[in-house]
Parts: C-alpha cells; structure tokens; sequence
C-alpha cells in the first residue's frame, strides 16, 4: 500500500478570504473532510451541524464537531460544497497535522482511488 496525499483548500462559504490550504491524507475508512480543531477559527463563523462521538482506528473515543457548509477544492478536481469534521488533533514532530479526507468529499465530486498510481481519478457517478 501507499499514501496518496492530495492539496486541499477549504473556504468559508459567504467570507470566502477565511480559508486554510493543505496537503491531506486520503483515508477512505473515514466518512468526512478532518480538519484540526485548532483551524476552524481561520475559517471564520461557520454553523455547528452536529456534535459526534467517534471511534479512532486506535480504539480511542473522542468528541468531534460537523461544522459547515464550506466550499471545498480537492487537487484539481471541481469544487464541491460540503462539511467538515473538527477533531482535537496533535501535531507531529515539526508542528504539522494529518488531515484526512474521508469518503464522502470523494463521492461528492466523484473521484475514486487508484492504488496502483497512488492517486485519484474522476469517476462516472452511480445513481441507482
């Protein structure tokens, strides 16, 4: 297996100049965009949609918040509008986070994985 890391922008949807750009680690085992808790001040007033309990792959519990919407640009795919999820994350070493994004951004746009060139590619929506 590899990592595929993708650039990312996320933008306040009506203050668009409060936005945070990064490079994210794409996860398909989680469900939505994870951000720092310590970002989501940079992207100015945003409504809180739900307050969740999460299970980490470690096993641990945490608290996490599902704030939005947001105008989210995944590599050079289109923009799509969606959510994003807040979790207390500890930076590594130099100071950096781990972003993650997580399957529904993907189907949002869609893109799907391609493992063999660790990268994403567009895909044809399924509707059924």
């Amino acid at each position: 297996m590899g990592k595929i890391i993708v650039d990312v922008a996320v933008s306040n949807i009506v203050t668009k100049d409060q936005a945070v750009r990064f490079d994210a680690l794409v996860d398909t085992g989680a469900t939505f965009l994870t951000l720092p808790s310590s970002w989501k001040e940079k992207l100015g007033k945003l409504e809180l949609l739900e307050t969740v309990e999460l299970e980490l792959a470690s096993g641990n519990v945490i608290d996490g918040e599902i704030c939005g919407p947001v105008k989210i640009k995944i590599g050079e795919f289109r923009d799509i509008v969606g959510e994003v999820l807040f979790i207390d994350m500890e930076p590594d070493a130099d100071g950096n986070y781990e972003p993650l994004i997580g399957y529904l951004p993907l189907e949002a746009i869609p893109v799907g994985v391609d493992m063999l060139n660790h990268r994403l590619v567009k895909v044809k929506a399924i509707v059924k």
